[in-house]
């Protein structure tokens, strides 16, 4: 794969993040009793970029994914949620794909994601409030952290398993991991 050929998934990635993101944030959420919790889909993005892209890379669609999904719409306290929140998601997921080898699936992976994105955002909001009660809405948040976890795991498995590209930026990513444990 070429750099062009490489910054261009990245990007498409990013894009279809921001997509979703803006579609999500468009549909209005139905669970009265868990308010302010999300379906999480442009997560769906940051799951298949951390399976096929290094990890610089897939950090790079989360950053592009945060900044113009703000740009377009947000504010510097949304912007400050998401970012506390994806950036926890993220390097909790991407600890568990390291640690958890073959044993914990893209949806256990993704459940971890949808859980500490949450504790990021109730992180930010117990320092902005300056009380650590807003922490007690920690439960309800995180069941439907893991239920969106779960789902987006899901879809994220059928992705990878179904569309050709996936498949071929996760065999280029396995190849690049081999190639480099040869060289040392």
């Amino acid at each position: 794969m070429t750099r062009t050929q490489k910054n261009v998934y990245i990007s498409l990635l990013a894009a279809q993040a921001v997509i979703l993101g803006l579609i999500e944030r468009s549909i209005p959420f139905p669970f009265a009793f868990a308010p302010g919790a999300k379906l999480g889909i442009a997560n769906l993005i940051t799951i298949v970029a951390i399976f096929t892209l290094p990890f610089k890379d897939s950090f790079k669609v989360v950053w592009m994914r945060l900044l113009v999904t703000t740009l377009l719409g947000g504010t510097l306290s949304t912007f400050l949620y998401s970012m506390v929140g994806a950036v926890l998601s993220y390097f909790g997921m991407v600890l568990v794909k390291l640690f958890g080898g073959k044993r914990i699936s893209i949806i256990g992976i993704s459940a971890t994601g949808g859980v500490l994105h949450n504790v990021g955002q109730l992180t930010v909001a117990s320092t902005i409030a300056q009380t650590w009660t807003v922490m007690l809405y920690l439960p309800v948040l995180s069941f439907m952290g893991i239920l969106s976890g779960v789902s987006i795991g899901i879809a994220a498995n059928f992705l990878m398993e179904r569309v050709r590209t996936l498949r071929m930026f996760r065999k280029d990513l396995e190849k690049d991991k081999v190639h480099k444990k040869r060289k040392q």
